[in-house]
């Protein structure tokens, strides 16, 4: 199959596997794996943080780190379109007590800090406590720059609170960027890393921060049973991701741009061009266009994309250019 649904379906490679099968391996909740603690170790150093924690998703990893930084009751601010807001089952609230402020996200996926400010509660004993402020970069494929994420960093100072950053995507922002990933780490108390999506491994997400925050992040990580056995079977594809398959993601952008410059031609679909920033494309289909007849033909063709308006297509390693230009000739045949 031929999958533009997400970057999360990529399937691990055969180097992946053979390190997964022969990983050596120990109990981690008594922190005994010692390819568990490799990775921790390298990902904290290499992102300039204190300390790393492995966990099994993106979202329990966001969670982790809205319940380390925040106490019940607590109020943290984030955007509309924010993952762990809109897309985590309510998790921060449900589980962590923990009051989500959302604030409309700009055309750019940024947060713009006078409405932040506005929304910052008083010292009052009728209002949550605002804590933190989550960012996410990329979202919904947009990068936010350098400068906005220096502004950020000199809100939270100037308002007393901490800073957390959905990384999930984090290293396509830096791809696009042309940065080294550590000149983004530098500006925030905390970041996730998702391994599973564009890195390319078959489960796991990383929490950076300060000792204190890991520390507590891994008793959270514990009482939301989350606690993993011999992990280091995981952590050995993790490991080859997080070093190894940065590098392939401008391939991934640049297949992105392609497949919309493709899509162009098309006089049922529209999309920007100017916003395909990573290794996501957002298509209008025409309302004329029997959306899900077209999903249902492509994926008799071996393809599959899910329908939304717009519709999103993600390239990924497991998608290259022929794949696009097949994927580009089924639906010239099915739309016309």
């Amino acid at each position: 199959m031929i999958d533009f649904r997400s970057d999360t379906v990529t399937r691990p490679c055969q180097q992946m596997r053979q390190a997964m099968a022969n990983a050596e391996v120990g109990d981690d909740v008594y922190g005994d794996d010692p390819s568990v603690n490799a990775l921790e170790s390298w990902a904290a150093q290499r992102h300039g943080f204190a300390a790393a924690l492995f966990c099994s998703s993106g979202t329990q990893a966001n969670l982790l780190a809205l319940m380390a930084h925040c106490q019940r009751g607590d109020e943290y601010l984030c955007g509309q379109q924010a993952h762990n807001y809109k897309f985590e089952g309510g998790g921060a609230a449900v589980l962590g007590s923990i009051q989500p402020q959302p604030i409309a996200n700009e055309e750019d996926g940024s947060l713009c800090f006078d409405k932040l400010a506005a929304a910052i509660k008083p010292d009052d004993a009728h209002f949550a406590r605002t804590t933190l402020l989550s960012i996410e970069n990329t979202i919904n494929g947009k990068v936010l720059p350098l400068s906005y994420m220096t502004k950020a960093r000199d809100f939270t100072r100037q308002h007393q609170l901490q800073l957390h950053l959905d990384g999930a995507r984090i290293y396509n922002a830096a791809t696009a960027l042309k940065v080294d990933i550590s000149d983004i780490c530098q500006y925030v108390d905390s970041m996730s890393i998702c391994l599973s999506k564009g890195l390319g491994a078959p489960v796991g997400s990383l929490l950076l921060g300060s000792s204190a925050v890991i520390k507590s992040a891994r008793r959270w990580r514990k009482v939301l049973g989350g606690g993993m056995r011999q992990a280091g079977i995981l952590a050995a594809a993790a490991n080859i991701a997080l070093q190894q398959n940065p590098n392939k993601l401008q391939q991934d952008h640049d297949n992105a741009k392609y497949l919309a410059t493709q899509l162009q031609q098309f006089a049922d679909i529209s999309l920007d061009l100017n916003q395909v920033e990573t290794n996501m494309v957002f298509a209008h289909f025409a309302d004329s266009v029997d959306l899900p007849l077209v999903v249902n033909k492509l994926n008799e063709n071996g393809i599959l994309i899910s329908a939304g308006k717009p519709v999103r297509l993600v390239t990924h390693l497991d998608i290259n250019k022929a794949d696009i230009d097949h994927f580009i000739a089924q639906l010239r045949h099915i739309l016309t």
